[in-house]
């Protein structure tokens, strides 16, 4: 499973409308037939700062994700609304979707 981690930090005056001018972008990727999953989290921290989660069930997966047209589209605008580069983590992990905690269990 390829799993990546973005942090997008957004120009302030655009920060709270992000995951609308994005939520095109995540519905065509969560409908790829190699999409694990694709969620958005805003952080904590860093107001301006969203992070996004995101699994491909294998290289060629993550490879015709990078190739789909809405990833080409939502490329094209984002340079307009990030205020800098995004940090990523890229890495290929066993497994096939999220485990469970072996330390944590509810009462």
């Amino acid at each position: 499973m390829i799993f990546i981690a973005v942090k997008f930090t957004i120009r302030p005056e655009r920060s709270e409308g992000w995951l609308s001018l994005v939520d095109d972008f995540t519905q065509a990727t969560r409908q790829e037939p190699g999409n694990v999953f694709f969620e958005w989290s805003r952080s904590v921290d860093t107001p301006n700062q969203f992070v996004l989660l995101e699994a491909f069930a294998s290289s060629a997966a993550g490879k015709a994700h990078v190739s789909s047209e809405h990833f080409k589209t939502a490329m094209a605008w984002m340079p307009d609304v990030i205020a800098k580069t995004p940090e990523i983590i890229n890495v290929e992990v066993p497994g096939e979707g999220w485990s469970h905690m072996a330390e944590l269990t509810p009462a």
